[in-house]
């Protein structure tokens, strides 16, 4: 199974403006720049390489434990995850950070904090991301 995007960008690294598409068309010319990537904390003017590495992330990670908590007879009503990455320039990307509240009826603290783990160490996105650290923060909520 391949997945496929396609990036065009114009001009140098600074004053050079980009465009993103997705094979799903769910990106379709959508703009990034050096701007939005490194100085645009607002997220407004565009994407971003690091944004995009955060949605997958916590897409992922989401799908993971929606399917260990589903085999463990309790599945979620609701998972909401979100992912931080961090980009430190000169360094590159340092750490991917999720945070997630889990609303899983019939489930316990520990046994939902066990899977939780699980789904991060699993999370074929957690994989991907070796070189960084990845940490957890989850709760029920």
């Amino acid at each position: 199974m391949d997945r496929t995007a396609n990036a065009v960008w114009k001009g140098n690294l600074k004053e050079g403006k980009g465009t993103l598409d997705t094979q799903s068309g769910t990106l379709k010319g959508t703009p990034y720049s050096f701007k939005a990537r490194f100085e645009d904390e607002s997220g407004k003017s565009g994407t971003n390489p690091e944004e995009l590495i955060a949605a997958a992330h916590a897409g992922c990670y989401a799908m993971q434990l929606s399917h260990f908590l589903a085999e463990n007879g309790t599945p979620a009503a609701e998972l909401d995850a979100k992912a931080v990455v961090t980009l430190v320039p000169g360094t590159g990307i340092t750490g991917s950070a999720i945070t997630l509240v889990g609303k899983v009826p019939g489930i316990d603290a520990t046994k939902f904090k066990e899977l939780a783990e699980k789904a991060k160490a699993e999370c074929p996105v957690s994989q991907a991301l070796g070189a960084i650290k990845v940490s957890l923060d989850a709760r029920l909520g």
